[in-house]
């Protein structure tokens, strides 16, 4: 078996699961690599990852069965970019905060690696979305698994978004940007906006958008079928696209457009881990002096 590592930082506390990680899979004879940014780290701190092995792009990755994020969702949405179509699962290991896509707890770590070993694991497989341009805008990793969001730069100012779904006319947003999250993103940014919660199975996009001038402009939930595509107009000839936590300024000239991309993200769950328990837990529900 080969595993892949990427991670940031992370606290102080935490530094003993890690070094324990390494340990475990070091007695299990299961090959690790470590991201380049990632291997810096565990220098710095003092972990030593027992690998010499390191990987700098999805190009040099490798022959991983899995890949281990160690972060929060911030981290493992990078590691959506390293994997790409290789669709290698990912298994999210929380050293964040919130961690909607990394679920595993620190002090999880050594049942996870027992439980892979075995088997005894299922794979979540979640969709991204695409984004098609005129120019390469994300040097070729043009889709996200959150969400593609079109925002204003450097002004007060609204823009308009221009707004057409298989190339009909839906809306023209008015709003400080505009939102197209799959069902993955839905905890995210767009929920935030005011999008419902969707169950990451559900063949949806949620067009959501950002504090709209027109309080009767509400979140739209389409099929992940569409093509939706987009003309940009205001009085900053530039604007700001954004996949997951990465962005780009773009001229107002580019033609965009979004879809489902071809491939997939898997992620890695234990077989006791499922979204309704983390809904329950990270969203505080059914939390009353009551109950």
């Amino acid at each position: 078996m080969n595993i892949a590592i990427h991670g940031r930082t992370f606290r102080t506390e935490t530094t003993p699961y890690v070094q324990g990680m390494f340990k475990e899979l070091k007695q299990r004879g299961i090959d690790v690599q470590v991201s380049s940014i990632f291997y810096e780290f565990l220098k710095e701190v003092g972990v030593d990852p027992l690998s010499t092995s390191v990987y700098t792009n999805k190009d040099d990755l490798k022959g991983a069965d899995f890949l281990f994020s160690l972060g929060g969702d911030g981290t493992l949405l990078e590691s959506v970019t390293q994997v790409a179509d290789k669709e290698i699962p990912i298994l999210g290991i929380n050293t964040g905060r919130l961690g909607f896509l990394a679920t595993t707890a620190p002090e999880e770590i050594g049942a996870a690696i027992s439980s892979i070993c075995k088997g005894y694991y299922r794979i979540d497989s979640r969709s991204l979305v695409s984004l098609e341009s005129d120019t390469d805008i994300f040097d070729g990793l043009n889709f996200g698994l959150n969400e593609l969001a079109i925002t204003k730069r450097d002004t007060s100012s609204m823009i308009v978004v221009h707004t057409y779904i298989n190339g009909e006319y839906l809306n023209s947003y008015w709003a400080d940007g505009l939102i197209v999250s799959t069902p993955t993103g839905s905890t995210g940014y767009s929920l935030s906006c005011g999008g419902p919660v969707v169950l990451p199975e559900s063949n949806n996009f949620i067009i959501a958008p950002i504090s709209p001038h027109n309080l009767n402009v509400r979140p739209l939930i389409i099929s992940d079928d569409s093509i939706i595509s987009f003309e940009i107009e205001g009085r900053s000839k530039n604007f700001l696209v954004s996949l997951d936590s990465r962005s780009k300024v773009i001229d107002a000239s580019v033609q965009i457009a979004v879809k489902k991309e071809r491939f997939r993200t898997q992620l890695l769950k234990m077989n006791e881990d499922n979204f309704l328990n983390t809904l329950r837990r990270k969203l505080s529900w059914g939390l009353d002096i009551r109950n």
